[in-house]
């Protein structure tokens, strides 16, 4: 069944591309198909199917989270899987970093060309990047129900986390109660889950055709090798880079991770949101990769929010495009600047469409260069957006996997002693 409803959204993303490229090409641009069919029928079910998944985001997050930390046996288990899981994400959107600018100052996409960025206008509203310190300030909501309404994913962790541990330092009947209520929750969760995950299908295709019908052919080929950089880096690390940290760490067939994680694949380049791919990350770790539960509900919330090493990539290929069309040079200093700023903009990059496109206008303001470029970036986002996607939650996928494998290692090597001791 699952491998059925992974064929089938493969199928729906293939039929939506095809017949949304046809109508671009042979239907007129304000005639019936584009006006009616594509913008009203095609939009309004990629919209509905989306709005459905964010309906659970939030909650799920949350629920997930508690239920996690109250499933530890103590709570200075948390404290260890929240720092293995943390330090690797960050040594993830590192290591992204310095790959994406070592291979587009070796590739230089952009230079000598002539695309008429000045007369692109963008208007959006740029602001400096958050120092570290406001970041940390900012996950301790004020409000926790603006929290929730404005699905503010760090804040939302942070309640989670402490509600959790809460529960457990209860320590009394009162414990069970609360977190057999958060496990039921858990469950129905889940369950909900399964059934917006069966009209995947029609979702991915409703998208897909609007994408086909509506692309920009011709901007895409002005800037090819920005855009072929940028998905040559994304393409390695898919599938090379997490396949191969998978097999050295955890032993597990690289290829075999890669069939497993090919439904979240697609759902993640139809949605280009690693919110709205949460449901499925969690789903492709406990069934198919044999995840704990306690381990993906702490990790996936966690890396939509701050595993963005696919955004990463994608803000510092674009920033050095951009600077080698304007004939803007980059010495090491700014290409450390560039590396860092990257790196504090991929963790607040939000895991929604176009994110990464926002921040990419902080990072270009940041370092001096014309906010006018952002309208080239703009007209190829949709494309290199749903790749760093998948980069990005593959990376989740990937991360959980390699946690668990040693947090079980870790639970084998303290019950050996107890069995030697009851010998």
């Amino acid at each position: 069944m699952k491998n059925n409803l992974a064929s089938r959204i493969m199928i729906a993303l293939a039929a939506g591309l095809l017949l949304g490229s046809l109508i671009q090409s042979f239907a007129a641009p304000d005639g019936f198909l584009q006006t009616y069919l594509v913008q009203n029928i095609f939009g309004t079910g990629g919209s509905l199917f989306v709005a459905m998944i964010k309906l659970v985001v939030v909650p799920l997050i949350f629920v997930s989270i508690v239920n996690a930390v109250c499933s530890l046996e103590d709570v200075g288990q948390f404290g260890r899987l929240g720092m293995k899981t943390f330090s690797l994400y960050l040594v993830n959107t590192v290591i992204a970093i310095t790959a994406a600018i070592g291979l587009a100052t070796l590739i230089q996409p952009g230079l000598g060309a002539e695309l008429g960025l000045a007369d692109a206008t963008v208007n959006l509203n740029i602001k400096e990047p958050p120092s570290m310190l406001a970041m940390i300030v900012d996950i301790v909501p004020v409000n926790p129900f603006k929290a929730f309404s404005d699905g503010n994913i760090l804040q939302i962790l942070f309640m989670a986390i402490i509600t959790g541990v809460a529960i457990k330092k209860l320590e009394n009947h009162e414990t069970h109660s609360a977190s057999k209520a958060f496990a039921v929750a858990n469950s129905v969760m889940m369950k909900l889950i399964t059934m917006i995950m069966s009209l995947a299908p029609w979702g991915v295709f409703f998208l897909t055709a609007k994408l086909g019908a509506t692309l920009d052919t011709a901007s895409i080929l002005s800037v090819l090798s920005y855009v072929g950089t940028a998905l040559t880096v994304m393409v390695f690390w898919l599938f090379v880079f997490y396949p191969l940290a998978i097999s050295l760490i955890t032993r597990r067939n690289p290829l075999d991770f890669l069939r497993q994680t090919r439904e979240q694949m697609m759902f993640a380049l139809s949605t280009a949101s690693s919110n709205a791919t949460i449901p499925v990350t969690l789903r492709t770790l406990t069934d198919k990769l044999n995840v704990s539960s306690r381990v993906a509900g702490f990790s996936v919330p966690l890396g939509a929010t701050m595993n963005m090493s696919g955004a990463a990539i994608y803000m510092a290929v674009a920033t050095i495009f951009v600077a080698n069309a304007y004939g803007v040079v980059l010495g090491s200093a700014e290409l450390v600047t560039l590396g860092f700023t990257t790196f504090l903009l991929a963790i607040a990059t939000g895991g929604i469409p176009g994110g990464a496109v926002v921040t990419t206008g902080v990072l270009l303001h940041t370092l001096g260069l014309p906010i006018e470029a952002l309208g080239i970036i703009i007209a190829v986002d949709r494309i290199l957006d749903a790749a760093c996607t998948v980069v990005n939650v593959v990376g989740d996928t990937a991360v959980s996997t390699i946690v668990a494998h040693t947090e079980s290692t870790s639970e084998e090597e303290s019950a050996q002693p107890a069995m030697m001791a009851t010998a």
